[in-house]
């Protein structure tokens, strides 16, 4: 039985998620016709079926901690509230109700873990570290790892927008950058995103327009 063990300060270093079955083996052990739904899984888990729950994890862990590391700069920290995101879709398991998408669920206890923590947050967070495997979304090569087809003043060039980019996306509103986030680098839709921020949709469309405006203006020569 697998365990997966969660040192949360804030959630007390004893609790546990105990799925039935092993992480590892998280796609293989649902079938191909379950696996596609997600909310399914979650009502089974709310009946006592813990099966699924490791297909769960294995399937958004990743884009979880990605989409949280945008938010605090910090992999420990991502990480962290990763895991208490999933320790709280577990302890929430009996009170689902698939009225919304999972993953819209998932971004939302995320968000608002995220949220939480910069605002609880009084120290100097520490310097992000961009894994060497992720891809720049506005460039779509690894920003530190050098590019042997282009020159030196180019790379540096590429590498100055995309710290100006991060931190002109830092600088938003709390809401606008959180949107920014999630449209941009979750691809999530104006739906999605408005009901993980508790918004109607033209409210998310005219968010994200601010956003993108201000962005732009800030940006411009970069553009």
């Amino acid at each position: 039985m697998a365990t997966l063990v969660l040192g949360s300060p804030g959630l007390g270093r004893n609790d546990t998620i105990k799925p039935e079955s092993k992480l590892a083996a998280s796609r293989h052990s649902i079938p191909a016709t379950e696996a596609k739904d997600d909310s399914a899984i979650m009502l089974a888990l709310a009946a006592g079926d813990e099966s699924g729950f490791p297909y769960l994890m294995g399937k958004y862990h990743r884009p979880i901690v990605h989409f949280l590391y945008r938010m605090v700069h910090s992999e420990a920290v991502a990480e962290e509230l990763a895991q208490e995101t999933f320790l709280r879709v577990y302890r929430s398991r009996t009170s689902y109700r698939a009225e919304a998408k999972f993953s819209t669920w998932l971004y939302r206890i995320a968000t608002n873990l995220a949220a939480n923590h910069a605002r609880d947050s009084k120290a100097e967070r520490s310097a992000a570290r961009v894994e060497l495997d992720a891809t720049d979304p506005e460039t779509g090569t690894t920003p530190d790892v050098a590019d042997g087809t282009i020159d030196a003043e180019h790379q540096m060039l590429r590498m100055e927008r995309m710290a100006a980019i991060r931190r002109e996306v830092d600088q938003l509103p709390e809401r606008q950058r959180m949107a920014v986030l999630m449209h941009k680098y979750q691809e999530l839709d104006y739906r999605q995103i408005g009901e993980i921020l508790q918004l109607s949709e033209s409210a998310t469309k005219s968010l994200l327009f601010r956003a993108y405006r201000t962005l732009r203006e800030n940006l411009e020569k970069y553009l």
